[in-house]
């Protein structure tokens, strides 16, 4: 008996990825640009940067995206007056005519799609080998221990963001009820992850137990775990710990501190725990840290 096939239509398909990158940038930095014929995806993950594309000029923060099609020009620089950036750089060829949609596109994204990006970094972190900073590098290496099939989960989570972020200009017409019901209630428990969030970055000199957030804001212990596994996919006070380590590098990178300034900054009693933490989550000490960010402003 012969069984009917479908061949599955693919309506965007990336045929090859060109460059991964992953900067934080310091203050003061300027890449003069380039122009080639494939598309490049930038993303603002942390503080702010000026975007060249032709002739207009975007000021781009944090949450932002910006595309740049095909034999556009373009160029990044961050003001002294900006917040030191972390950027998401991702070049790739994609010859699908959906991609029209997205020329001459900035786009907010939202927690679900940052999420993917979030997958997409990690994934190439494996697949790739360092450097993953320097913007002149654009031959990547594959890494012969990467995980298996590593580079078509890349493919594979970047065509299904470039298709959310498409359906979600289509669906933003009215929702059924249930739908509406069940987008209220994640935009509400974002809300109140956000909150917390505020709190913990307003307050990165403190120290925070599950008990004192539990109070602050009006949640039981079991809830608020849940909330941040959910929205975040990490811990309260490994997310408190991580914001820390996040200041801690855009404060080595506007330079006005030294190490142990900054460490008594963010509530560590010593810079030897300082110095264990930010080595643990940036893979380097505080001080080679510092170093490798004057190193790319000279590069």
């Amino acid at each position: 008996m012969e069984f009917p096939r479908i061949r599955l239509q693919e309506s965007l398909t990336i045929q090859n990825l060109i460059s991964f990158h992953y900067f934080e940038y310091a203050k003061g930095y300027v890449f003069e640009g380039e122009q080639h014929d494939f598309w490049e995806i930038l993303y603002v993950d942390k503080g702010e940067v000026e975007v060249r594309a032709d002739d207009d000029i975007h000021m781009l923060r944090q949450g932002n995206m910006i595309f740049h099609k095909p034999e556009e020009f373009h160029t990044v620089s961050v003001k002294h007056e900006h917040k030191p950036p972390n950027l998401i750089v991702i070049s790739f060829e994609c010859k699908s005519p959906a991609m029209t949609y997205f020329e001459n596109k900035i786009v907010p994204l939202g927690d679900r799609e940052r999420n993917m990006l979030s997958l997409i970094i990690q994934e190439g972190f494996q697949a790739f080998l360092p450097p993953f900073d320097r913007p002149s590098v654009h031959n990547l290496v594959r890494n012969q221990q990467a995980p298996f099939a590593s580079e078509q989960v890349i493919k594979s989570y970047l065509e299904v963001l470039l298709i959310t972020l498409i359906r979600n200009q289509e669906q933003s017409s009215a929702q059924d009820p249930i739908k509406q019901s069940s987008l209220h209630k994640e935009k509400a428990e974002q809300r109140i992850v956000q909150q917390i969030i505020a709190y913990m970055q307003a307050n990165l000199s403190q120290s925070f137990t599950h008990d004192h957030l539990c109070q602050t804001f009006h949640l039981g212990k079991s809830r608020l775990k849940e909330l941040f596994q959910s929205q975040m996919q990490t811990g309260v006070l490994e997310a408190f710990k991580s914001l820390k380590i996040e200041q801690a590098k855009t404060l080595i990178r506007e330079e006005p501190y030294n190490i142990s300034e900054i460490a008594a900054m963010l509530g560590y009693a010593s810079i030897h725990y300082f110095s264990r933490d930010f080595k643990k989550a940036v893979g380097m000490s505080p001080s080679d840290y510092a170093k490798s960010v004057k190193a790319r402003v000279i590069i």
